[in-house]
């Protein structure tokens, strides 16, 4: 678990990532999940962003995706989902 000093930090890391991923009306599906989680192994720190046309609760969707790829759920704000993962090979975030 993130502490609020950490996920204050992962916050600001954010501020100049952009979104790589869509969730659209189908929803968070299997393939996406595996896709998200090769994305956070590379990467640590990734952005969501749910479309409008989207029929399943933002809060919903975060929790889906950090629970298949076993990711911290930094923040929801508006359409956009801020996730952590730490990496065991590509390991560049260093938490407070």
């Amino acid at each position: 678990m993130l502490t609020n000093k950490q996920k204050q930090f992962l916050r600001s890391e954010s501020h100049h990532i952009k979104p790589i991923f869509q969730v659209g009306k189908d929803g968070v599906n299997e393939n996406m999940i595996t896709q998200i989680g090769e994305a956070l192994e590379k990467r640590e720190l990734i952005k969501v962003s749910i479309l409008q046309n989207c029929s399943e609760d933002k809060n919903v969707v975060a929790e889906q995706i950090s629970g298949g790829t076993e990711s911290e759920v930094v923040q929801v704000i508006g359409s956009t989902i801020i996730l952590y993962k730490e990496s065991t090979d590509h390991k560049e975030i260093k938490l407070p």
